[in-house]
């Protein structure tokens, strides 16, 4: 993409719809994308760090005034700079907080589906980390009550954890702070900003209440987001400069500035996951396309998304269209590849092997949550159906071919028959030497396919009653006649026995190629949801450390 489009807009009446311009683009992206959010206030700079990510220095809109640039969801989608075959989506979403709407429901929707679509969500904001700060980000605390993980979490898990799970499935979280003018001090000692922000976000039982805005804030920043990072950046440039931000070079703004800027790309760049749904199930752009409209979709008929609800719709979506496009694959190789008809059974045996390896290994990219193996059956079932009409197609052009060349070498022979010629005394001997050289003639024919000896059997089958007539005016050579009837006949029974062994050898290779496949992709899986644990188990663990007495947070200002 050349520029940003938009991916989410406002409708008339006040709600969300889905850009179709937007979805074609992310519905022609197999790759896994790795989905960067920016969210805050109006005017505080974010789109500047979603255009710094995409390398440009200029795409989404910055803006100049007062007034909000960026309406609904935006998105950039560009070629990740370290992650080979992955998709950087960047998603710049509408200012918080802009008057001019008089919606705040509104405004939670848009931090909901950021939340929801990205794998990395950046909070932007202006001047420092404090109760101010934390106040306007309160939209964290009603994600509860507008996103659920289970449709209809059952009765008997008593192991289920709503804030566990969340915090399983909800992306890293990033706070940068613009603006910044304090010196990062803790008793009097240098600190890092992501143990600033660790420090703001501790509770104070004798400052704060519970229930109040501030404390709901803190809390559910530790309980929803496993991994948190803060970078601080100091003001760009004078003011007269940011007038113009997006005709400015680095050489313009200020040192410090910029190495932050750059650490914060670097750390985007380098830490920040490939998108995906619970259990480790990795997301594609096409994907993230039907995630955006069952979100939507579902806000738009006032009900609560629901990731175990997506989850549903991605695999019966997805997977449908897995099967048809391996099938479609499958198909189009088989046509670049065969050329019927095949010599021998065992060519197209191979050249459908070769084909449908490859056919399971688009199916498995592109399926998604397919636990019981349902889908994979029904590819199995229409590979073997497409094979089977191969075989059939690759017996009838053999045949077709094998007749025409039959017409054209037993030409002469057929008119000798139609004349008499072979009726009188030493005919037969005549006729077999004939009926030899055409033969002969016939095996010299190159590229008539498996069938060839079949359709030439039954040929001489056929004529076995005209040489019968011939032979009862000459007796000679009845004893040879037979027993190169009997010789036909052994090999076609021969033959035949080959074939049907092969399609049943044909079988068994493709059930274990399908085995092998789905066992490599359920072990990707299985290390991705382990490392969601990990993360998780990690968390926890943090939070458990934080939660013990220390002392009491203080910054100072510079001078």
């Amino acid at each position: 993409m050349s520029a940003p489009i938009c991916l989410i807009n406002n409708t008339e009446d006040g709600g969300l719809g889905v850009c179709g311009e937007a979805l074609e683009i992310l519905d022609q992206i197999t790759q896994p994308v790795v989905v960067v959010a920016v969210v805050g206030l109006y005017r505080t700079g974010k789109s500047y760090l979603m255009n710094r990510l995409a390398g440009r220095q200029t795409g989404f809109p910055l803006g100049s005034t007062i007034e909000s640039k960026t309406k609904g969801i935006w998105m950039w989608c560009v070629p990740h700079p370290l992650k080979k075959k992955h998709t950087l989506v960047l998603l710049d979403t509408e200012g918080l907080g802009d008057v001019k709407k008089g919606d705040e429901k509104h405004d939670i929707w848009i931090f909901c589906m950021a939340v929801l679509l990205s794998s990395s969500l950046v909070y932007n904001s202006l001047g420092t980390i404090d109760n101010t700060a934390l106040e306007k980000l309160y939209y964290v605390t009603e994600l509860t009550e507008h996103i659920k993980v289970k449709s209809k979490p059952k009765s008997d898990d008593e192991m289920y954890n709503p804030f566990l799970e969340f915090m399983r499935v909800f992306p890293s979280f990033v706070w940068a702070v613009r603006d910044f003018y304090l010196q990062l001090e803790l008793d009097g000692k240098p600190i890092t900003a992501d143990e600033y922000l660790e420090n703001a976000l501790k509770l104070n039982p004798g400052n704060s209440k519970p229930d109040d805005l501030k404390s709901k804030t803190r809390r559910s920043l530790q309980e929803f987001f496993a991994v948190r990072k803060c970078f601080v950046f100091e003001r760009p440039a004078s003011s007269k400069k940011l007038v113009n931000m997006e005709t400015l070079t680095d050489a313009d703004l200020e040192d410090d500035f910029v190495k932050e800027a750059d650490a914060f790309c670097s750390y985007i760049y380098n830490n920040s996951s490939p998108k995906t749904m619970r259990g480790g199930l990795g997301v594609s752009g096409r994907m993230l396309a039907t995630l955006a409209q069952t979100y939507v979709e579902a806000i738009s008929s006032g009900q609560v998304p629901s990731l175990d609800s997506a989850v549903e719709s991605l695999a019966q979506i997805h997977n449908s269209r897995a099967v048809t496009e391996a099938i479609d694959f499958y198909r189009s190789e088989m046509i670049k590849r065969v050329k019927f008809p095949t010599e021998t059974q065992q060519e197209l045996s191979e050249l459908h092997s070769a084909s449908e390896k490859e056919a399971i290994s688009v199916f498995i990219r592109d399926s998604f949550n397919d636990l019981d193996q349902k889908y994979q059956e029904q590819l199995q079932t229409q590979l073997d159906r497409e094979y089977g009409e191969l075989v059939k197609q690759n017996i009838e052009e053999s045949r077709k071919l094998s007749r025409r060349v039959i017409s054209r070498v037993f030409g002469p022979l057929e008119e000798e028959l139609r004349q008499g010629t072979y009726l009188q005394p030493g005919g037969y001997s005549r006729f077999c030497r004939a009926l030899e050289a055409a033969v002969q003639q016939y095996t010299w024919e190159k590229g008539l396919g498996l069938m060839s000896e079949e359709v030439l059997a039954a040929y001489l089958t056929e004529k076995s009653q005209v040489g019968s007539s011939i032979l009862a005016a000459d007796l000679s050579l009845s004893e040879a006649e037979q027993k190169i009837q009997e010789e036909k006949l052994k090999t076609d029974a021969v033959e035949q026995r080959k074939f049907y062994e092969q399609l049943i050898k044909d079988q068994q290779k493709s059930h274990e190629e399908h085995i092998k496949q789905l066992e490599k992709k359920l072990e990707r899986e299985r290390e991705r949801s382990k490392e969601e644990i990990l993360k998780m188990q990690d968390a926890l663990n943090k939070k458990a450390e934080r939660s013990r007495p220390r002392l009491l947070f203080s910054v100072f200002l510079e001078g």
